[in-house]
């Protein structure tokens, strides 16, 4: 229980982090950041629940106000924002993407992380970020799709980033991939 507690709060320390990484800001109003390479890393290296827990605690720390994603932005006014589906869709990208990695035991754990990080770091997330663009800019869901296909290039890499650590992390230390546990 202790572990696992502190492998959520080093996890969400990591996504944070990232959001030091300087963003690049699109007209409409969300950055392309690091920071969904962390939301990928939470699921494929601490499974399912821990990961989704992890980015689950880094959108609380959100609400609370503190300046955690990128630009130093946190509040509820981020909850008002463009940016509101890819936040709200953190704890469900993470969880999705753990879940794939887990049930991939099959495959290599590069591969299954890869897979977990494109179907859940970048479909589930793009369906809550699209849904959000939608809502607050007041597009249609074709309108606001059109606007997320600047970051398909960008979260690709990230998927094949998320996959190659995590495939890393597991030969150097097989027992912190907790997803292949």
């Amino acid at each position: 229980m202790e572990r696992d507690l502190t492998l959520i709060a080093l996890f969400t320390a990591l996504v944070a982090a990232l959001g030091l990484v300087p963003a690049l800001m699109l007209g409409f109003g969300v950055p392309i950041t690091a920071q969904s390479l962390g939301i990928m890393l939470c699921g494929t290296v601490l499974g399912s629940w821990r990961g989704g827990l992890a980015a689950l605690l880094f959108v609380g720390l959100v609400a609370l106000g503190l300046p955690l994603l990128s630009g130093g932005r946190g509040g509820f006014g981020v909850f008002q924002s463009p940016t509101v589906g890819f936040v709200v869709g953190f704890p469900f990208a993470a969880f999705v993407t753990g879940l794939i990695t887990e049930r991939l035991r099959g495959t290599s754990t590069s591969f299954a992380a890869w897979t977990g990080a494109l179907v859940g770091g970048v479909v589930v997330l793009y369906a809550f970020g699209v849904t959000g663009l939608s809502l607050v800019l007041g597009k249609t869901m074709t309108e606001a799709t059109m606007l997320v296909i600047a970051f398909i290039p960008g979260d690709m890499i990230k998927a094949v980033l998320a996959g190659l650590i995590t495939g890393a992390l597991y030969r150097a230390r097989p027992r912190s991939v907790l997803s292949r546990a």
